[in-house]
């Protein structure tokens, strides 16, 4: 199973998400074609009531657990349902500034 499939089932299961976008952006990077190293993930889910962002990401990584070692780079982009009906959408990812690219 791809490593974006993985992330999309454990994060489905541990946190049943309003919303839950995965992208694959090794693209981005200077990496080989197809890699999946640098992902960036969108979860909205009542389960970060009253949680701050850095409580949030620890629980992400928990759920992640070995997987996490599988890539390179994981952006997180978590909110509350009231939170993301106020932004709709994730930050765009910068350009990436290394790599040759």
């Amino acid at each position: 199973m791809k490593i974006q499939a993985q992330i999309e089932q454990k994060i489905s299961s541990d946190f049943e998400p309003q919303f839950l976008e995965v992208l694959n952006e090794s693209y981005m990077h200077n990496v080989p074609e197809g890699s999946e190293s640098h992902f960036k993930v969108t979860l909205v889910s009542d389960k970060f009531e009253g949680k701050r962002s850095v409580a949030r990401h620890q629980m992400v990584y928990k759920a992640l657990g070995n997987l996490m070692d599988s890539f390179h780079a994981l952006a997180l982009h978590t909110y509350t349902p009231s939170e993301y009906q106020e932004v709709q959408s994730a930050p765009s990812s910068p350009q990436c500034m290394g790599g040759g690219k």
